[in-house]
């Protein structure tokens, strides 16, 4: 694994050969959470984990919108993961938005397109997400001696552990105390934006789409199809069974698998 920076943006690669992977991850997120899946690929796949503005290393922004999160991510691959050609874009939740937005917008970029758990349109658990950045905003951190303190205050307000460690993974040591490393005050303030879909006209992306939902979510509903196929005419919907929001995680194997299949069909 290598990191490399261009401009406002930071990534880390995983294989140095094979067809090239981009992951978008979601709210909360940062590039190294689909590490697991882009190993899976190996050695067929080479896959650059992008950490999107405002979250992991990369850099802060003033506002948030999916157009220019889209251009910036663009910009990154011209830079150097896409210099060759286009590359496939695997997004999830947040990222998959930024993912259509980069398909729609710069089409001679991606060659496939992989949509995880999300739809475009506006809507979805907006409210989750707000107790959740209210949450780790709750979280009093100049009383934060340890990352243990930081789970024990949050527990009061999130059952689920694992959700816990999840958000957690956003805290970094500094100064003697502890940072958050996303850009919570941005991200509070524009979820509305980052829950909506721009819109993007009369703009379609004719290459092969695949579109993974969860059978335990409820974030793409039959409502979503007629948008996403207008957007995405050559889109295949594939439903993962026990696999709820955070699809990649939760059923890792079936979701390399079927990555796998869809990348490597002939179907152009």
């Amino acid at each position: 694994m290598s990191s490399s920076a261009s401009g406002t943006l930071t990534s880390t690669t995983v294989g140095d050969a094979g067809a090239p992977v981009v992951f978008l991850h979601g709210l909360f997120g940062q590039g190294r959470n689909f590490t697991q899946i882009a190993k899976g690929l190996l050695p067929e796949y080479r896959s650059l984990l992008v950490d999107l503005p405002n979250h992991g290393r990369s850099a802060w922004t003033d506002r948030f919108d999916y157009a220019s999160t889209a251009d910036l991510v663009a910009d990154h691959l011209r830079a150097g993961f896409a210099a060759d050609g286009p590359v496939h874009v695997v997004g999830h939740s947040m990222g998959g938005k930024v993912a259509m937005l980069l398909a729609l917008r710069h089409p001679d970029l991606v060659e496939r397109l992989v949509v995880a758990d999300i739809a475009p349109a506006s809507g979805g658990s907006q409210g989750e997400f707000a107790h959740l950045l209210d949450s780790l905003a709750a979280i009093d951190l100049t009383t934060v001696t340890r990352r243990g303190e930081a789970d024990e205050q949050l527990a009061a307000r999130v059952d689920d552990a694992r959700v816990r460690g999840f958000l957690l993974q956003n805290l970094r040591a500094a100064d003697g105390g502890f940072r958050w490393q996303a850009n919570l005050d941005l991200l509070r303030r524009d979820l509305p934006e980052i829950g909506g879909f721009p819109d993007v006209g009369d703009a379609v992306f004719d290459h092969p789409v695949l579109w993974v939902a969860g059978d335990r979510s409820d974030y793409v509903r039959p409502e979503h199809g007629p948008a996403m196929r207008r957007l995405f005419p050559r889109t295949t919907l594939v439903t993962l069974k026990g696999a709820g929001h955070w699809v990649h995680s939760e059923q890792p194997e079936a979701f390399v698998s079927v990555l796998r299949t869809f990348l490597a069909a002939d179907d152009r």
